[in-house]
């Protein structure tokens, strides 16, 4: 008996890769699976790697209605030639794009993972817009998943869509965390070559940052809060602040003097989009991640079951994964002096760094571990396909 398909969309192929890791194989020993995405190329390479099938769509990040049409209708046609079981569609542009093409063509299981909310930043006409759109995606499907109890909340009270739709699946989080992949114990040799490397005296506190680095993610608020914590004569240790992410200047810039001290700070290391993270965290001390606005954010996860404590924003999915003072800290989003004041702290506290560092990882491993989430999902696409029967 063949399998029945499964079609997963993102809107660019590092989601798949990065976001959804490991997820689709998985997939794979229960469904016929075909990855949707753009940037041709890397998804069919990601595929051949993976051993997935794909299908190559051009969508956009940004807000372009006639591209987003000719991608429906593209789309719509594929679907309606493969008749999948399900669709499950993930990232806002995928979302709208995959909901309304699958809802044409017809698919009875149709399903949108909520993992961040950019409108929640959003104003004016633009804000309004973003809602309409997430409203339609909503619409189009049967089943709507914010993958935690914030972002739930958020839909709820901004009146999204009806409550039966939605659901939470297992603690949250979109593709839980791989505790042999993310363990600590593989990097403990490479922590002070890393450091050499890069400069980094032996003996510094460093914080890390894991991510796009744009305005939204506190990247202004963070070397402020970096270069005032450098230079303030109440700090007792030398600290650094590494970055682990790509410039993204076209869609959200950070401002000039950020950019500059980024080039210019000596203590500021700043090495672009790096493969495999672990090396990073194992080089630092503490998780730095004061964003306006998360899902449920993979960073975070990645560092606890790394032995990190974490200093994140008072935002949904980052204070569901950090307890205040007992894996990590939470300071107020977009606010420089409680971010500064919080990594002085965990820098000349001894005793309370170490005690968020001995839960950082157990935490993470009692509620994320990769297994659970995969399970529960899959749970709940038989679930879905039954109720369709």
């Amino acid at each position: 008996m063949p399998k029945p398909k499964l079609i997963r969309i993102t809107t660019i192929p590092l989601s798949l890769e990065k976001l959804l890791e490991g997820q689709l194989e998985y997939m794979q020993d229960y469904f016929e699976v075909t990855a949707i995405s753009s940037e041709k190329e890397r998804l069919e390479t990601l595929g051949r790697e993976r051993g997935y099938n794909t299908y190559y769509l051009e969508m956009t990040r940004q807000i372009t209605p006639l591209s987003d049409l000719k991608a429906v209708f593209k789309l719509c046609r594929f679907l309606k030639k493969e008749s999948p079981a399900i669709v499950h569609t993930h990232t806002p542009k995928a979302g709208i794009v995959g909901m309304l093409a699958s809802y044409l063509a017809k698919v009875p299981v149709r399903l949108h993972t909520v993992a961040g909310l950019p409108l929640m930043e959003a104003k004016g006409k633009k804000r309004k817009l973003l809602n309409l759109v997430e409203k339609f995606t909503y619409k189009f499907a049967t089943k709507v998943y914010p993958n935690s109890k914030g972002l739930y909340d958020f839909i709820v009270d901004e009146k999204f869509t009806q409550l039966e739709k939605l659901k939470i699946i297992g603690e949250g989080s979109s593709n839980g965390i791989d505790l042999q992949y993310f363990n600590p114990d593989l990097f403990v040799a490479s922590r002070n070559s890393l450091r050499k490397e890069l400069n980094i005296p032996q003996d510094s506190f460093v914080f890390v940052f894991v991510g796009r680095l744009v305005g939204d993610k506190g990247i202004n608020e963070l070397v402020n809060a970096f270069q005032n914590l450098s230079h303030s004569p109440l700090t007792t240790y030398h600290s650094s602040l590494l970055l682990v992410g790509p410039l993204e200047s076209e869609l959200d810039p950070l401002n000039k003097d950020i950019l500059e001290a980024i080039h210019t700070n000596p203590n500021i290391i700043s090495v672009g989009f790096q493969q495999d993270v672990r090396p990073y965290f194992a080089a630092a001390d503490a998780l730095a991640l004061p964003s306006y606005r998360e899902g449920f954010p993979n960073v975070v996860l990645q560092a606890g079951a790394m032995n990190l404590p974490s200093i994140v924003s008072n935002i949904n999915g980052c204070n569901e994964i950090i307890t205040h003072n007992v894996n990590g800290l939470i300071v107020p989003s977009k606010n420089t002096k409680a971010l500064g004041d919080a990594m002085r702290l965990m820098m000349d506290d001894d005793s309370l760094y170490m005690q968020l560092k001995s839960k950082a990882r157990d935490l993470i491993a009692s509620r994320y571990e990769r297994q659970r989430v995969w399970d529960a999902l899959l749970e709940e696409y038989e679930s879905q396909l039954n109720n369709k029967v």
